[in-house]
């Protein structure tokens, strides 16, 4: 059986995620640590005790995230699974820096700041009420291609996130979002609707974002990862350190194109996906675009201990 360990994006937070690994495992407490004099802040506190506003500030969410899949990721180490295991690691969006952080091509330490730098950076790169985003569900990749291309008049509007099947994002001005989510409905989408973001992520909009993530990238050591990243912009296995490098700037205005992921790895023989830390969303999603991957989930000590039976049983 060939599996892959995938990693979520933002949108999985919540409230005191990840404090059962570290009670549950000292290797799991130490990487909350590690992020906490990273940053030189006490994350682990507002990721456990704090008010969920907070913690959904990007610059906030990016590193707390990471955060609790590296502590999953250390428990089962501490368990004896190791990320050989899989064939390949993948993550959505910042769940991307997480893959590699899990695949030991970055450390924990550079993960968190350049995560803390990306979520500023993507914050900072449009005013407030500028941008959006919106979930256009029901068409395909390339109808919403379409459909943001009509929208644009002019503006930024781009197909962010392909996502699934039936589930394409897009990305841009707020006005363009909004006339895109109207051809949505117009030409038969399910449900068309804006998400609640602070910036359109994913699209033209961001390049302040990418070069800022280029400036901080630069300094930051980058090792090939133990097991190939399915990279977001290219849907394909890489890595080499300076192709890695180069694609996480790109990814900072490029699509997450994470369907086409999936079914990459799906052509490559994985039969198995582990999504390591917060929520379920992108196991829901890899069972609508290829119900022959089985899924796991691995983000409080029981779903690790059954991840570890299952692997030597």
């Amino acid at each position: 059986m060939s599996r892959a360990f995938v990693f979520p994006g933002q949108g999985a937070q919540v409230i005191g995620m990840g404090r059962a690994l570290a009670e549950g495992w000292a290797e799991a407490r130490a990487v909350f640590d590690e992020v906490d004099d990273a940053l030189g802040e006490k994350l682990s506190a507002l990721i456990w005790e704090g008010e969920q506003d907070a913690l959904t500030l990007t610059e906030n969410a990016q590193p707390a995230l990471m955060a609790t899949s590296l502590a999953a990721m250390r428990a089962l180490e501490a368990e004896g699974v190791t990320v050989d295991a899989a064939a390949f690691v993948a993550g959505h969006s910042l769940g991307e820096y997480s893959a590699l952080a899990a695949a030991g091509a970055l450390t924990v330490a550079d993960t968190a700041r350049l995560l803390r730098t990306r979520g500023r950076a993507m914050q900072k790169a449009v005013p407030v009420g500028v941008g959006a985003m919106a979930a256009l569900l029901g068409l395909d990749f390339e109808t919403v291609t379409q459909i943001a291309g009509e929208a644009a008049e002019g503006e930024v509007c781009q197909a962010a996130n392909d996502n699934d099947p039936g589930q394409v994002v897009v990305s841009g001005h707020k006005a363009a979002v909004e006339r895109a989510v109207e051809l949505a409905k117009a030409r038969g989408a399910k449900r068309a609707l804006l998400l609640p973001v602070s910036a359109p992520f994913h699209c033209a909009l961001m390049q302040p974002a990418a070069e800022a993530m280029e400036e901080a990238l630069v300094g930051v050591r980058i090792v090939a990862p133990k097991v190939p990243l399915v990279a977001n912009v290219r849907a394909e296995a890489v890595t080499d350190p300076d192709t890695i490098r180069a694609l996480l700037v790109e990814q900072v205005t490029g699509s997450v194109r994470w369907r086409e992921s999936v079914l990459w790895m799906g052509a490559q023989g994985v039969t198995e996906a582990w999504e390591i830390g917060a929520g379920k969303a992108l196991s829901g999603m890899i069972r609508r675009i290829d119900r022959e991957i089985g899924v796991r989930n691995i983000g409080t000590p029981d779903e690790v201990m059954a991840a570890v039976e299952a692997l030597n049983g």
